[in-house]
């Protein structure tokens, strides 16, 4: 049974779960007050030991409480907080097919929902390598076809994306969400907000272009393979 806010089962004392849980409230913090998330868009989860954390259902991001934080267990049986998010199951399967996910942010930033609504570059990468920091700090990043928020079989299709980007070698950090607007995930707050960011700013750099400019080339693509392992 879920526990009343502010108790966390008998992990009140776990030291991972409190950071995660401050992290989880700074980082909601600084996209509502940057623009990225809006009223009760998105969510937020943080991996702590085998728990997970992650924001209520309806939660506004800006406005997060850390006690009010939904604390799951292994099992996936919510153990404290309140009301888990609808994404949840999406959430955990991220961090079970990718196990360097440990921090995953889904917002329905704007230009990057735009972009589903103007047309994506392909399924496949929904942008084109466009500058060399795309390429280096997010790399490839698939559509995932629209299906109604909190769908289990969404789940699913990002896991199977996961999955085929680590047999090729070229691991996703992101999905996009048709309608609905990015995933993203990193070890840590950081390495997945630099996802968010760069993401976000490439599309909007993308829309505000008209959707005109080529491609870095090959031989630039191949460079920054060389010189900075790029997984393109």
């Amino acid at each position: 049974m879920t526990q009343q806010p502010g108790t966390t089962a008998g992990t009140g004392h776990d030291e991972a779960v409190d950071k995660a849980r401050h992290e989880i409230v700074r980082v909601g913090t600084s996209l509502f007050a940057r623009g990225y998330v809006h009223a009760s868009a998105g969510n937020i989860s943080a991996k702590a030991g085998d728990h997970h954390l992650i924001t209520p259902t309806d939660a506004a991001l800006g406005f997060l409480e850390p006690g009010r934080l939904a604390l799951v267990d292994a099992r996936g049986e919510q153990i404290a907080g309140d009301r888990a998010s609808k994404t949840l199951t999406l959430h955990r399967r991220i961090c079970s097919a990718d196990p360097t996910a440990r921090f995953v942010i889904h917002t329905h930033s704007t230009h990057l929902v735009a972009l589903t609504l103007a047309g994506v570059w392909s399924d496949d990468d929904v942008l084109p390598p466009l500058t060399p920091y795309y390429v280096m700090k997010v790399g490839h990043v698939p559509l995932i076809p629209y299906h109604r928020p909190g769908d289990p079989r969404v789940a699913d299709l990002v896991t199977a994306r996961i999955a085929a980007h680590a047999a090729s070698r070229t691991p996703v950090r992101a999905v996009l969400l048709e309608r609905l607007g990015p995933v993203v995930w990193g070890p840590d707050a950081a390495t997945a907000l630099a996802v968010l960011e760069e993401l976000e700013e490439t599309a909007r750099l993308w829309l505000l272009t008209d959707r005109r400019p080529e491609p870095l080339p090959s031989h630039a693509l191949d460079e920054l393979r060389s010189a900075f392992g790029a997984a393109w």
